[in-house]
């Protein structure tokens, strides 16, 4: 099986932009292929991405299990737990590994609630 090659027809549409114009529009495009992709991420999650999110901020799985469990009981989930958790750090001045832990002590989550509008 081959191919018929439409390069020099398709090509036309495109062959009077300059290389910058170009370049902005593969932007252009690669931002709209993604734009779906972005908005599924920011809507939707899970406990489990959440607890490797926890992870990869360096809390155990403990941690992470308690903060997670946390945030669904304060109907903070959807903000994400990590998210949840450097708010309180930032709110507290503390460092993010002792916002973690208070918050999986169950410390903190009313201001949580009040940080995100609840």
């Amino acid at each position: 099986m081959q191919r018929h090659d439409d390069f020099q027809e398709r090509r036309k549409k495109l062959a009077h932009l300059s290389d910058e114009e170009l370049h902005k529009r593969f932007w252009e495009l690669a931002e709209k292929i993604v734009d779906p992709l972005v908005e599924l991420a920011y809507n939707h999650t899970s406990p489990s991405i959440e607890r490797s999110v926890l992870l990869r901020m360096g809390f155990s799985s403990l941690t992470a299990k308690a903060i997670v469990d946390k945030c669904i009981e304060n109907g903070l989930l959807g903000k994400g737990a990590g998210h949840v958790v450097l708010k309180i750090a930032q709110h507290k001045n503390i460092p993010i590994k002792e916002a973690g832990k208070a918050l999986a002590e169950g410390l903190y989550w009313d201001e949580a609630a009040r940080l995100f509008g609840r």
